[in-house]
């Protein structure tokens, strides 16, 4: 019989780690959900953000007007929120997005994200960068599921045209 030992992991040895890894992915991965929601809300909410804050910009440089309206396609506004959100250049200052007016950004929102948009067609800004409309305009963006956590985000746009966000409890 030889002396030398063997090298390599008895079953024993093995079955224990795989039972301590699995015990710690049963741990951590709810806690990586939640991190994951998180994530697309924040990263949902900064790019709402922006569409509101590029068409605004647009609005003051061509004095015309822009806004942000619900598009799924990101050719038209149709007032799907949910599947994205359209910022426009307002070319004859309609206040509304009309044929020939200029896209400036398309954002498809995350299919796990629910977007809920004003009920007028779009958030509209005059060429001084004041909302158009009198009625209070905001877009709401939640995750599916977040069991009651704060990851609800409203973005209110003011009579004067500046964006607040504010953090929530989902409903």
């Amino acid at each position: 019989m030889s002396s030398r030992r063997s090298n390599g992991f008895t079953l024993v040895e093995l079955l224990t780690t795989v039972a301590v890894i699995a015990i710690l992915s049963a741990i951590a991965y709810p806690s990586f959900q939640g991190v994951m929601r998180s994530n697309r809300i924040a990263t949902a909410s900064s790019e709402a953000s922006g569409l509101i804050a590029l068409a605004r910009s647009e609005a003051i440089r061509n004095k015309r007007g822009g806004g942000v309206c619900g598009s799924a396609t990101g050719t038209s506004c149709d007032g799907s929120w949910d599947k994205g959100m359209l910022a426009w250049a307002d070319v004859d200052g309609g206040g509304t997005f009309s044929d020939g007016e200029v896209v400036l950004r398309f954002m498809a929102v995350n299919t796990a994200v629910s977007a809920v948009g004003p009920d007028a067609a779009a958030i509209a800004f005059d060429g001084r960068g004041r909302r158009r409309s009198a009625d209070q305009q905001e877009i709401d963006l939640q995750p599916d599921s977040c069991n009651g956590q704060p990851l609800r985000r409203r973005l209110t746009v003011n009579a004067s045209g500046q964006l607040s966000t504010l953090k929530e409890n989902c409903s």
